[in-house]
């Protein structure tokens, strides 16, 4: 029995899921842990790995992560506020909004939290807040833009010609500008670049990096010392949602990082990176009910609790953000080839319009009412995000330890009722 198909059966079992199930999220604790222990191994000591808590916001999720040794990376004030509840502390702490108010930025600022600059009106007000609060240990540099094109999806691409993110490096004069910049301000000690994340090449997100490498070098040496001593390099390692290998792998990015900028390798140079979906999607799986089937033009239809309020970009760009599903029994046994018929399904979500689908037209093992369907590598940016526990009368997320044989379930969020949330209309 693999340690999914355990899951299944060891939830059934606990009835955690049953006649009355809508949707379940589950993240599998030793998966994560295992997970950035690798990320950690392939990199060398000058390296600190954060967690994007958007990818994965849910503080009993992200309190292990900091145990296991990862800081946090947020993008919004409340993500900063989850982060800080789930234990992180300043110093392991990056914010990197791009419409960071004043409020924001005195809130770092004060309480010595890194930041990365998005654009020069930004600039302008930290340089007044540095004055309010000069003895600040926040480590401050800018996000550049690098400007070398985009990756195979352009809405997770970050560093094409006018991206919305960073200081756009290449125009006009701005090399020299941001030079300047860094000369006239000793508290500048970081540069940031993010070059995108899901259809970006690794060769592509190398590049990002031996920019902004070659351009602190370039501004340490006009000042005549080493002013830069951090390099954010971003996350954005790419996931495999076609099967269960882990490919592109951490020791992969860094074989490519290391052969196209080697001195990020020496300890000249902090390292942080922003890793977020390569943490957390193998490591989380959705599970749902089928309610009921059905055959429309050839194509049979099984239709289930999971859809676009917790699988929104599946079911807006299925072609770039495509999904594995798995059929299991009532029971928990899997449904396979030796124990189904295979035939053309669409599996649909409870959302009232066409596109709310999981997959469409998959030759899979015939489903039909009762079934549960998993769906897989959802760990990230699926069933946490915000939305989705006011819209589904029944979601729980739960994580799950130890050896199959003594798997250990434990509840970390539940939605209310409907009941409850008609009574709080």
């Amino acid at each position: 029995m693999s340690r999914k198909q355990n899951i299944i059966a060891s939830a059934i079992k606990a009835n955690i899921i049953d006649d009355n199930l809508t949707v379940v999220g589950v993240m599998d604790l030793d998966g994560l842990q295992k997970t950035v222990a690798d990320a950690y191994a392939a990199f060398p000591e000058n390296f600190f790995h954060t967690f994007a808590v958007k990818a994965n916001a849910l503080v009993n999720v992200l309190k292990p992560l900091r145990e296991y040794g990862m800081g946090a990376e947020v993008a919004s004030p409340g993500e900063l506020m989850i982060a800080q509840s789930a234990g992180f502390e300043a110093k392991d702490i990056i914010f990197d909004s791009p419409a960071k108010t004043i409020s924001d930025l005195r809130t770092c600022i004060k309480h010595n939290i890194s930041l990365n600059v998005d654009n020069l009106q930004e600039l302008e007000r930290i340089d007044h807040l540095i004055k309010e609060f000069p003895n600040t240990k926040s480590v401050i540099g800018f996000r550049i833009n690098p400007q070398i094109g985009s990756g195979k999806i352009a809405s997770t691409s970050t560093a094409t010609a006018t991206s919305k993110f960073g200081f756009a490096l290449a125009d006009g004069n701005n090399r020299q500008q941001l030079i300047n910049i860094y000369k006239d301000r000793p508290w500048l000690q970081s540069i940031h670049t993010h070059t995108g994340s899901q259809g970006c090449e690794l060769t592509l997100m190398a590049h990002g990096v031996k920019v902004i490498t070659e351009l602190a070098e370039e501004i340490n040496t006009f000042i005549g010392h080493q002013q830069i001593v951090r390099l954010d390099i971003g996350g954005g390692l790419p996931v495999n949602f076609t099967s269960e290998e882990v490919t592109p792998s951490f020791q992969e990015y860094a074989d490519i990082l290391k052969a196209t900028v080697p001195l990020i390798f020496t300890k000249k140079y902090q390292v942080k990176t922003e890793f977020g979906r390569a943490i957390a999607a193998k490591n989380g799986v959705i599970i749902t009910r089928v309610e009921y089937t059905k055959n429309s033009g050839g194509r049979h239809i099984a239709t289930t609790h999971a859809g676009a309020q917790v699988l929104t970009r599946t079911a807006f760009l299925p072609k770039s953000w495509p999904l594995r599903v798995t059929g299991y029994l009532p029971c928990g046994e899997e449904r396979t080839i030796d124990n189904s018929e295979l035939v053309a399904t669409d599996v649909a979500g409870p959302c009232c319009f066409a596109g709310d689908l999981i997959c469409v037209n998959q030759l899979l093992p015939k489903l039909t009412v009762n079934d549960y369907v998993m769906v897989h590598d959802t760990g990230g940016y699926y069933f946490s995000n915000h939305f989705d526990y006011n819209s589904l009368p029944r979601v729980g997320v739960y994580a799950v330890s130890g050896p199959d044989d003594a798997l250990k379930i434990d509840c970390i969020r539940k939605a209310d009722t409907v009941e409850d949330v008609l009574s709080k209309m």
